[in-house]
């Protein structure tokens, strides 16, 4: 069995048990303590399985290969190392809850759907764009998550079942500060990130390179206005989760719109 396939399966058992042992931990206690060190163990193995299974997809003996499939493996394989990171810090597992499923779904997708995007070389600066685009990308993809769960809960909240909430999850403020550190550390990523392409991309009117252009400063622009706005005016709430979604969906409209149409249309 090629190695890809079969460290891809191992990460995506490795998940299951880890998702499993972090719902049963929810379900039977509350969700203010540590999260449980078999939970982080199984999951940190599970992240190690995914990332072999990522790389050997991506780099290959013709080049490196950058198809949706192939990258969103790799980005997947990270939201969920920063998403035990953020766990051990903090009693903040229902992002396990809510990365995981996600992760070990991308991976059964890598290795069923074959990409016929081209080979490419990389060198040095067009690297560091790229590493630095993906750690931005996935930290804000964990934000979106995050965002999701603050809007549970303040649903669940305003329903009057605030016992339940209380009980499965961290206080409000709580998910609110580990949502603006994310966003504060992905924003500076995709700051040096930008910069880097404006650096080290030659050509900028490649196919699909304005379309990425246009919806990632554009997404810079819908975090900075958030960041300013909970700064300077105290943000919080739904409008720290409309704009975190905003923002997102325009990285996920500037990354896999063109990439998309690019691969599996034109």
């Amino acid at each position: 069995m090629p190695i890809t396939t079969l460290s891809g399966l191992v990460a995506v058992a490795l998940y299951l048990i880890s998702l499993t042992l972090q719902g049963q931990a929810i379900k039977a206690r509350s969700a203010r303590t540590k999260t449980q060190g078999k939970v982080l163990i199984t999951g940190l193995a599970a992240v190690l399985a995914h990332g072999i299974s990522a790389w050997s997809l991506i780099a290959r003996t013709d080049g490196y290969h950058f198809g949706v499939t192939e990258i969103s493996t790799l980005i997947f394989a990270v939201i969920a190392l920063f998403a035990i990171i953020s766990s051990a810090r903090r009693p903040l597992g229902n992002l396990i809850i809510g990365v995981f499923p996600f992760a070990a779904l991308v991976i059964v997708l890598s290795l069923i759907i074959d990409s016929n995007y081209p080979a490419q070389p990389i060198d040095a600066g067009i690297a560091s764009h790229i590493l630095l685009s993906i750690v931005a990308y996935s930290l804000f993809t964990l934000a979106a998550v995050q965002a999701a769960f603050l809007a549970f809960q303040n649903y669940q909240l305003r329903h009057k079942h605030a016992a339940s909430v209380i009980k499965r999850f961290p206080p409000l403020q709580d998910m609110e500060r580990l949502l603006f550190e994310l966003i504060w550390v992905a924003q500076g990523l995709l700051s040096l990130g930008i910069i880097a392409g404006f650096v080290f991309v030659e050509d900028l009117g490649a196919q699909g390179l304005p379309h990425k252009m246009f919806f990632s400063v554009l997404a810079w622009i819908v975090f900075a206005v958030l960041l300013w706005g909970r700064h300077q005016l105290g943000w919080r709430g739904n409008t720290a989760i409309r704009g975190t979604l905003a923002g997102f969906i325009c990285l996920l409209l500037g990354f896999y719109g063109s990439k998309f149409v690019l691969e599996f249309i034109l």
